[in-house]
């Protein structure tokens, strides 16, 4: 199989700048697309030293690529940059491969495969756990959905930012992976905020709580590496309530199709509405403590 030489990454958020800088040092040829694309020209400069450009579209960014990878914000985002006007889908040469790390719904990553089948180039929808940490310091986790033989092109270029990544069946098992993992994490948010809450309550110290019993069967990531900010009350930072949000209603509503019952998540999906309708839509996940804070206090 001929090593990967060329590829491109569309949309340079904090996940995708990053991860385009992992491919970069890694010693790839990289175009990068941003819409505002002041934010690609300053990526450029900063990976000066690399074999790195800009592009002012999508579709330029992709024509000599033979992985296109993109990260961006929801559905009517993705659609945009691979269907759209200017889009990578038409200017992708055949057997090239579009890697999606979007989390986006599974019905757009089945739609998405269906249009790269037709054009005769590979699709994968690979959404990403382990946030903006995890894609600075690239040890990210990654879910895919497609064809074996496209995972199996794209697996050693996924190692420059990835600690684990897995196909788990045809496009769109990304997407569902990606579900299960975000409604895990909610449930586990509200538990920590319970636990850290009740603690403060009876007189214990919150933190060295955590110390003992995040070495016992308690133990997450979310407690590891969120337990100390909300006992500060710290949350300017983060994974957004409103991306959560989005991904909830994803799951939320591939659920009630299969009829899979979610009632832990339906209600903390409906609390992070309360903290959106509160202006908190930008803060970490972990706020979810605050609900409680306000609620002992006798508040909404």
């Amino acid at each position: 199989m001929t090593p990967i030489r060329r590829v491109a990454f569309l949309c340079l958020g904090v996940m995708g700048a990053p991860m385009a800088g992992h491919l970069a040092r890694a010693g790839l040829s990289v175009t990068v697309f941003n819409r505002t694309n002041a934010r690609a020209l300053a990526w450029a400069e900063a990976y000066s030293d690399f074999d790195v450009s800009d592009a002012p579209t999508p579709a330029i960014a992709a024509r000599n690529a033979e992985i296109v990878f993109a990260c961006t914000g929801a559905d009517p985002d993705l659609r945009e940059i691979t269907l759209g006007e200017q889009g990578a889908f038409d200017a992708m040469a055949p057997g090239s491969i579009f890697v999606d790390h979007t989390t986006a719904s599974a019905t757009l990553a089945r739609e998405l495969a269906a249009a790269a089948q037709d054009r005769g180039i590979g699709f994968l929808d690979a959404p990403v756990s382990g946030g903006q940490a995890g894609a600075e310091q690239g040890s990210l986790t990654i879910m895919l959905g497609g064809e074996e033989s496209n995972y199996r092109r794209v697996a050693t270029i996924l190692d420059h930012y990835a600690k684990m990544h897995r196909l788990l069946g045809p496009a769109g098992h990304g997407q569902l992976a990606k579900m299960v993992n975000q409604i895990c994490i909610a449930g586990l948010v509200q538990a920590l905020s319970e636990g850290l809450h009740f603690a403060e309550r009876v007189g214990l110290d919150p933190n060295r709580v955590v110390e003992v019993i995040s070495q016992g069967a308690a133990g997450s990531w979310q407690m590891e590496n969120r337990a100390q900010t909300m006992t500060a009350g710290r949350f300017e930072f983060g994974f957004a309530v409103d991306w959560m949000r989005k991904d909830l209603s994803m799951a939320i509503q591939e659920a009630e199709r299969v009829g899979a019952p979610l009632p832990i998540t339906q209600w903390v999906d409906a609390r992070y509405k309360e903290i959106q309708e509160d202006g908190g839509g930008r803060l970490d996940t972990s706020s979810l403590i605050q609900r409680l804070t306000r609620e002992a206090a006798g508040g909404r």
